[in-house]
């Protein structure tokens, strides 16, 4: 019931994920990232564990396929599921379960997977492919672009409600070590989430 991203930039080697849904707080459960590890989102009937477990797994040295396949093996409800990892050298893994809403699926390219269900169409989870694709510089921009782009597409085909952008750099800043902007409830979230990091740039990343 979700739209998502799971990227890195290979200069800076950022990780992060943007992600927007028709239910409140998304980001409170479907994005999880690890600085020098990776990142992943988890969604359709969502199962916070594969975040956290799965940064677990590739912290101890696991691709992000191996960790993904080690998960669904253990989930009884794995066709519900929808997940996308990305890690810290770029290796990526995608799964979409025959039993989350259609329209969904998965696509993954260099140094990104989107991923989403119960969508309008493709053409969202296209429109993400190709802005990212085309897009340049700071990680945490393109991967709003990405969400501005699925949601222009149609986005979920239930509504809108939340958004979220969290993106950890190799470097972190001393005082703020971490992206982690939230849209909780709101008629048009990434629209809302596109000011909220418009201010944190100017406050936080200013030179």
């Amino acid at each position: 019931m979700t739209f998502s991203i799971a990227a890195r930039c290979p200069k800076t080697l950022a990780l992060g994920v943007s992600v927007s849904t028709a239910v409140p707080a998304v980001g409170s459960v479907v994005p999880h990232v690890e600085a020098k590890v990776g990142a992943i989102a988890t969604q359709g009937q969502t199962n916070i564990f594969y975040g956290i477990n799965g940064l677990k797994l590739m912290k101890m040295g696991f691709s992000p396929q191996t960790a993904l396949d080690a998960m669904l093996k253990e989930d009884s409800k794995r066709e519900k599921r929808q997940v996308a990892i990305i890690d810290k050298d770029g290796r990526t893994a995608a799964f979409t379960g025959k039993e989350t809403l259609e329209w969904k699926g998965d696509f993954v390219g260099e140094d990104y997977v989107v991923a989403g269900n119960t969508l309008v169409g493709a053409q969202v989870i296209e429109a993400m492919a190709h802005t990212f694709e085309s897009s340049k510089g700071d990680l945490a921009e393109r991967l709003l672009k990405a969400l501005e782009a699925g949601q222009e597409a149609g986005g979920d085909r239930r509504g809108r409600a939340s958004a979220a952008l969290f993106v950890v750099d190799k470097q972190p800043l001393p005082t703020r070590p971490f992206v982690d902007l939230r849209v909780d409830e709101h008629p048009n979230p990434v629209s809302e989430l596109r000011r909220i990091w418009e201010d944190f740039k100017k406050l936080f990343l200013s030179p």
